[in-house]
């Protein structure tokens, strides 16, 4: 008679028994996991006062930067709201996410019956609850506060701004695998933010860039949240290019999401 040892190790010295993974993502996991990040950030004020107020604070001194020139503060005032969100959720989900890893308790979770899906989505799910807050929080001073003149609807605003901050959430747990301390994970901004940024569009158009540079930011997702804010910007309807620019953004935070999950390993020895 044969007996089954798909779910089991070997029990020998210097190993580690692992539980069977899991294989469906489960609500009721992904939720606690969720809870738990969120409980955690509650007592780390600083980092929810950087997620929460700082787009709103650069938008601001943006606004009065441009104080003589309003057209100019209309005119990419749209674009760095879905920016700013995007690079400030970057750096706090890196960073914290690192702190798990570095700290052991990502390795105890996976050392228990939770799915990888589970686990990063109930990050993603965390940050993100924070990342609407952020996105409505901005989009309401920028549009009712600062007058942001907008042809289309604010509330394709707030939906773009809110796509752009899990984008970023989602790049930040994507990049902490690769970061053995916090440091490390601001030095990712350069290499994954900066050249999204150049090449979004924000400074010059991308038509007008080299051909090379242009086909590099067609395939940077920054470029179709500049696009998408630039389309409320200028229609006063949705238009099939901001359905496929928030759709390109949207795929991107999935894509980045299922990566992280990957990156997640679970000790064995």
């Amino acid at each position: 008679m044969s007996t089954s040892t798909s779910a089991s190790t070997t029990d020998t010295p210097g190993t580690t028994i692992r539980p069977a993974p899991t294989s469906a993502l489960n609500a009721s996991r992904t939720i606690a996991t969720a809870t738990r990040v969120l409980r955690q950030l509650r007592h780390d004020p600083r980092t929810i006062a950087m997620m929460i107020l700082i787009p709103c604070v650069m938008l601001f001194l943006l606004r009065y930067v441009f104080d003589g020139s309003p057209r100019t503060f209309d005119n990419i005032g749209a674009s760095l709201l879905g920016i700013f969100p995007l690079i400030t959720m970057f750096l706090v989900t890196s960073i914290a996410t690192l702190r798990e890893r570095t700290s052991g308790t990502l390795e105890r979770l996976l050392a228990m019956p939770l799915g990888k899906g589970d686990l990063i989505a109930g990050y993603a799910l965390a940050f993100g609850t924070l990342a609407i807050i952020q996105s409505v929080l901005a989009t309401g001073l920028a549009v009712w506060f600062l007058d942001l003149d907008v042809t289309g609807s604010p509330w394709l605003l707030l939906l773009v701004a809110l796509l752009d901050a899990l984008l970023g959430t989602a790049l930040g747990l994507f990049v902490s695998a690769f970061a053995s301390s916090e440091f490390q994970a601001v030095q990712f901004m350069p290499a994954v933010i900066f050249p999204q940024l150049l090449l979004c569009g924000l400074f010059t158009p991308r038509d007008n860039m080299h051909p090379v540079l242009e086909a590099i930011s067609n395939v940077l997702p920054m470029s179709y949240a500049v696009d998408g804010m630039n389309e409320v910007l200028k229609h006063t309807d949705m238009t099939a290019n901001f359905i496929r620019d928030a759709l390109i953004v949207a795929g991107c935070a999935l894509l980045v999401l299922g990566l992280g999950a990957a990156t997640l390993r679970r000790r064995t020895t």
